[in-house]
């Protein structure tokens, strides 16, 4: 009898605390859980794009014990079991190798899956839905980690990037294309070079493998994790003694940027990581002063604000390029300019004692 098709299997990275949406994001409702870009949280949105491609039985969610009950009341289409709940945060590498390994128990070590990331928009998801197909198609018949990269639109320097070797394969209008390194956030000027000159995409934080790849890579590059994973595969319940022997690292530089046969699909699906507060900003509807949502706006002199203030007035008089969001119980007002500084916010909340409002 001819071998059993390796099954496609999604993994969906729900664990972060989205520190720089403050105060709309908190501990126990992350900015995944939010409906920042529509109707519907980002979360669900990430699901809803997968759906068409595997049924809900093949998509696992990974997060954290403070967000569980945020994160499973989105969830509702996914069965109880697929929703894994780390003891604790310990950075992307651990999260995925627990995932490849709840798979591996699943559907065997030839399995394909895909990681992404839960908090992104995606503008066009068919484009997202080609490029994980041809992602996962090539990880299963070449054992590489493929990642989807995506074509730079300005010159960014808060992405890590992708530097592009010779294509391997294609499929349509889409290319795969060898991964000469991965570089770090670059600076300004490295950025405007990289961002014209067609040999760079941005590191959008989705990639396919095979669940035997994935433990390969494991086994080379994290040792001690891998031995840990081992354990785990066997013993499933001894999950909380055996978490703290996982390293606590990012799967970027744990397995990625160390990995020596790296291939990515280049693709443009409408692509926004929603990063920090400037981001969203582009998202929202416009009113007046600038974009977002509040009961009434009026604005005098003003322009580039991003606001949300839902149930008040807001008037805004001579001011440009801020944050205004308003909660029960917190107020922001910042300059678009230091929005990757407020995390010292909740560093300086958490001090005082009031880790309740964070």
């Amino acid at each position: 009898m001819p071998a059993a098709e390796a099954q496609s299997w999604f993994v969906i990275m729900a664990g972060g605390r989205g520190t720089r949406f403050w105060p709309l994001s908190r501990r126990h409702r992350p900015k995944q859980v939010l409906p920042l870009a529509g109707e519907q949280s980002l979360l669900r949105q990430t699901v809803a794009r997968l759906l068409p491609m595997v049924p809900a039985e093949r998509i696992l969610v990974v997060t954290g014990p403070d967000m569980e009950a945020a994160v499973r009341a989105e969830l509702d289409q996914l069965p109880a079991a697929n929703v894994l709940v780390e003891p604790s945060g310990r950075n992307t590498a651990p999260c995925i190798g627990w995932a490849a390994v709840e798979i591996q128990r699943r559907a065997g070590p030839q399995a394909r899956v895909a990681v992404l990331p839960s908090d992104q928009v995606i503008e066009r998801p068919d484009e997202l839905r080609a490029a994980l197909e041809l992602a996962l198609r090539v990880a299963g018949s070449t054992d590489s980690i493929v990642t989807l990269g995506i074509r730079p639109s300005r010159p960014e320097t808060g992405f890590g990037y992708l530097e592009l070797g010779e294509e391997v394969d294609r499929q349509g209008d889409l290319r795969v294309r060898r991964v000469v390194r991965f570089h770090e956030k670059p600076d300004l000027e490295r950025a405007r070079r990289w961002s014209q000159g067609g040999q760079h995409l941005w590191n959008a934080g989705m990639f396919a493998f095979t669940v035997g790849t994935m433990r390969a890579a494991f086994a080379q590059h994290l040792p001690r994790s891998a031995a840990a994973l081992d354990l785990l595969l066997a013993s499933p319940e001894r999950l909380p003694e055996l978490w703290t022997e996982l390293e606590a690292t990012s799967i970027d530089y744990g397995i990625m940027e160390r990995a020596s046969s790296t291939l990515t699909v280049p693709c443009d699906p409408g692509w926004s990581d929603v990063g920090a507060w400037p981001a969203v900003g582009e998202l929202l509807p416009e009113l007046p002063g600038g974009r977002g949502r509040a009961g009434r706006c009026v604005a005098v002199q003003s322009a580039g604000n991003t606001v949300l203030v839902p149930d008040k007035l807001v008037a805004l008089v001579g001011v440009q390029d801020l944050v205004v969001v308003d909660t029960a119980d917190a107020l922001l007002v910042m300059d678009l300019a230091h929005a990757q500084e407020l995390r010292q916010v909740l560093a300086e909340l958490d001090a005082l004692g009031l880790t309740a409002l964070t």
